[in-house]
């Protein structure tokens, strides 16, 4: 059924005014639960963007869905801009769209936003999540006897069960081949009749694919892991071209609105990257200029940082680092950490923890032996006494037998910053810059804030080549350095 739809649908359908569809109310269940949930979802991928430029893209989103056929659009969809250095957007049944501050950095006009969060639409108004509800539902509980293992460790910390299972729901957000393209077309229905351009649609995709592309050669570079929940939206060449076939097919291209001057203006400052104030990954080292935190991961090891923890995986482990307020002593710490742990159901043999020292610090660790359905593996705590009130620890994951093995060096490079250290770390934002006589792609790229591949990333910011000829009073973006916020 879902496949003729597909096939069908020409470019008229696309245009049909949604006043002429059977309107589609949400499920009051799903929209309560959306609710209850809302808050916990902007805690969990790292707060929602407040101001103009998130009431900016909430105007965008409700401009798209108003042409969705969901009833009283305008009521029921809600759109956040999430603080978060991940390139995504994502949509729960309830009607509440997400979309992250890093993704609008990459865009480059107001009608590839509205393709996204039209997107993102789509998959509400075609009710695709209760399509996979089965999937989720065993998700879920394949979930709760790992909780101990990747799955924990791709968590958020304390609270561990809980956010576990939100973990889970955000990784099966990711919807089939068939039900990409049906969001893809309907997004492009939704924007046309909006008024956009739908050369934004193709446009978005292709920078996408670029931006993936390089991501792929700076990850091991960057030792920067990228999340599970990131990966919903799994591009391909397939869907990249069947969109742009889509796209000439309307008879629409070149025609209708990019607003590109009023969306750069709208992203101008923005952060990208990591957020200083959650944290910053830069290359193999972890730095927190807040709270004065610094280690370093092993040689090939990555990182994923979350508003809770910073996960770190490899070939032979993975830890988390984790850690906040508490007074009790570094033992009952310690078994605290490890009760979360076995909250699953696993079973431990907790040796006396070990006192030292590192850089200063009173630190204890200890290794436990866990059995798992098909082996055993070390579970290894290393806590240290930051301070009469903080406590931080790690968590590693490894083969039994190897202790901390891998990460010894890593539990050994915990250390406190100065306040000059943490004084010189500064955000990269989004700088819109006015291309003058005499510009180059190569002179612009220059002025990237980053050590390496400098050129490619001002390319795929930009969505040009290096052969593009600049024009004096063309508008591109840069990234630089900005200023840190109190």
């Amino acid at each position: 059924m879902r496949k003729s739809f597909l096939l069908l649908f020409t470019a008229a359908q696309a245009l049909t005014p949604a006043a002429a569809q059977q309107a589609r109310y949400l499920d009051p269940e799903d929209i309560a639960q959306a609710q209850r949930e809302n808050a916990q979802v902007i805690e969990e991928l790292g707060g929602a963007e407040a101001g103009s430029r998130a009431a900016y893209v909430a105007s965008v989103g409700h401009k798209v869905g108003a042409f969705s056929g969901i009833a009283y659009a305008g009521q029921v969809l809600h759109f956040t801009t999430l603080n978060s250095a991940v390139e995504n957007a994502f949509s729960v049944p309830g009607g509440y769209v997400y979309v992250t501050r890093q993704l609008l950095g990459l865009m480059g006009d107001e009608s590839q936003l509205a393709f996204a969060l039209g997107h993102e639409v789509g998959h509400i108004a075609a009710n695709h999540a209760h399509q996979r509800e089965e999937m989720e539902r065993e998700a879920e509980q394949e979930a709760l006897p790992y909780i101990m293992m990747g799955q924990m460790i791709g968590g958020y910390a304390s609270q561990i069960a809980l956010r576990n299972l939100l973990a889970v729901k955000l990784q099966t957000l990711s919807f089939s081949r068939e039900q990409e393209y049906e969001a893809d077309t309907l997004g492009l229905r939704y924007m046309i009749a909006a008024g956009y351009d739908p050369a934004g649609a193709a446009q978005l995709l292709a920078s996408l694919a670029r931006e993936t592309a390089l991501e792929a050669r700076v990850q091991g570079r960057a030792n920067r892991q990228v999340p599970e929940w990131a990966s919903t939206h799994p591009l391909s060449e397939n869907r990249m071209q069947r969109a742009l076939l889509e796209v000439r097919d309307t008879g629409r291209l070149g025609t209708g609105l990019h607003n590109r001057d009023a969306y750069l203006n709208e992203i101008e400052g923005i952060t990208v990257d990591d957020d200083p104030a959650q944290g910053i990954i830069d290359g193999p080292v972890f730095t927190h200029p807040d709270l004065r935190i610094q280690f370093r991961v092993p040689t090939g090891y990555l990182m994923s940082n979350g508003t809770y923890a910073v996960t770190i995986s490899g070939s032979a482990g993975k830890a988390q680092f984790s850690g906040g307020r508490y007074s009790g002593s570094l033992d009952n710490y310690i078994v605290k950490v490890l009760e979360q742990l076995t909250s699953g159901g696993a079973q431990l043999a907790v040796p006396r923890p070990v006192r030292t020292t590192v850089n200063g610090m009173a630190a204890e660790y200890t290794t436990a032996r866990a059995s798992t359905d098909s082996d055993q593996i070390d579970v290894s705590v290393m806590a240290y006494q930051w301070d009469p009130q903080h406590v931080y620890h790690f968590v590693m994951l490894t083969p039994a037998g190897t202790g901390m093995g891998p990460f010894g060096s890593m539990v050994q490079s915990l250390r406190k910053i100065s306040p000059q250290e943490a004084a010189a770390i500064h955000p990269r934002v989004i700088h819109v810059v006015t291309v003058a006589p005499g510009d180059t792609v190569q002179s612009l790229a220059s002025r990237m804030a980053y050590r390496d591949f400098k050129l490619d990333r001002f390319l795929t910011l930009n969505g040009i080549t290096a052969d593009t000829k600049l024009v004096p009073g063309q508008r591109l973006k840069l990234v630089i350095y900005g200023a840190r916020h109190s």
